[in-house]
């Protein structure tokens, strides 16, 4: 099944270099010419185009919300559609229970700041959204405040990018409610750390503050534990959701972890979302808005399946069967044979 790659507009070099090698891999495999194609083109034309030409039969897509749905829309709209895997939109929220703050709120706010600003916020992944109890966590918000201070901005991927995050943080510094914690000062095409605080009432009010700031900036939502349980049905669709606590709150909060795991393609426990290794087990997907279709992952070997379609064999004579299907399993491959795995 060929693949056409659009290459990204902000880095049209490392796409060249990346799908050199991909070619040359194709050629070192003997696979067919035109398996692998590398197309350029700056916004949304070339994309539309693609997904519309009629040989295409399925998209996979990381970018914005927006694009995304447009996309969505385009292979919807064909004669046959077809399906679309986009990976959207995540705030990705993190629930700090008491015991994980009893175990020392230093270590727990520096671990945070260093995933809400890895890649200077720009992972997918990014912890935009924390859910800490009322009442708790001074330490813990007294000690994100002198890093956000102190940090040192960062370039962001493009000018476009960079002044989506100042002006989305500048909406949530604005909302009413809303308490600012810390803010660094960048330059120009820079992007800098901020940290809000608001109450889970003002939360639940203001839409503005449940979307996204895609940039190393988050939300601090106070509330007690049977308000935030309350308020996760409210999220959208989420790439993770984590929780920090011991074995036991977890056990007395079965019913917060339910909520997130509705909510979520991946349940993260004692540890943060940014890290997403490409392994056997990786769910890197979620409900609408974070990806388009919510049975799907982009990361790790299940990825695969959004670009595969079953076919029964009925009836067929053994020599006429695909070899993968053949009894004598030339290919020596692991199969699903009457229902068990040989």
């Amino acid at each position: 099944c060929p693949v056409v790659v659009i290459a990204h507009e902000s880095h049209p070099g490392t796409a060249e270099l990346v799908g050199g090698a991909v070619m040359r891999a194709a050629l070192t495999t003997n696979m067919p010419e035109g398996v692998f194609s590398l197309l350029y083109g700056g916004g949304r034309t070339v994309g539309i185009s693609v997904v519309q030409h009629p040989v295409i039969q399925a998209v996979g897509f990381t970018g914005s919300r927006s694009g995304g749905t447009a996309l969505m829309a385009a292979a919807a709209n064909r004669e046959q559609p077809i399906p679309v895997y986009a990976e959207m939109s995540s705030v990705n929220p993190v629930v700090i229970l008491p015991g994980a703050l009893e175990r020392g709120e230093t270590a727990l706010a520096e671990a945070f700041f260093g995933s809400l600003t890895l890649g200077v916020g720009q992972f997918c992944t990014n912890p935009g959204l924390l859910f800490l109890p009322e009442g708790k966590g001074f330490g813990f918000i007294e000690r994100l405040r002198e890093l956000v201070t102190a940090a040192t901005p960062g370039t962001m991927l493009n000018a476009g990018i960079c002044q989506a995050y100042a002006d989305t943080v500048e909406a949530v510094a604005s909302t009413e409610g809303v308490q600012t914690i810390a803010r660094a000062t960048a330059a120009a095409g820079q992007g800098a750390p901020a940290v809000f605080s608001v109450s889970l009432r003002r939360f639940l009010e203001a839409d503005l503050l449940r979307g996204e700031m895609f940039g190393p900036g988050t939300l601090i939502v106070r509330g007690s534990l049977e308000e935030i349980e309350a308020a996760i049905p409210e999220l959208e669709g989420q790439l993770t959701a984590t929780v920090h606590g011991t074995a036991e709150e977890l056990a007395a909060h079965a019913s917060l972890v339910t909520a997130l795991e509705s909510r979520a393609g991946r349940l993260i426990f004692n540890s943060f979302p940014t890290g997403v290794e490409v392994c056997h087990s990786m769910v890197h997907g979620g409900p609408f808005p974070a990806t388009s279709d919510g049975r799907s992952t982009s990361v790790g070997t299940m990825a695969i399946h959004r670009f595969t379609r079953a076919v029964a064999w009925q009836g067929f004579p053994d020599a006429c069967l695909p070899a993968e299907l053949q009894e004598g399993n030339s290919l020596g491959i692991r199969r699903l044979v009457d229902g068990e795995f040989v």
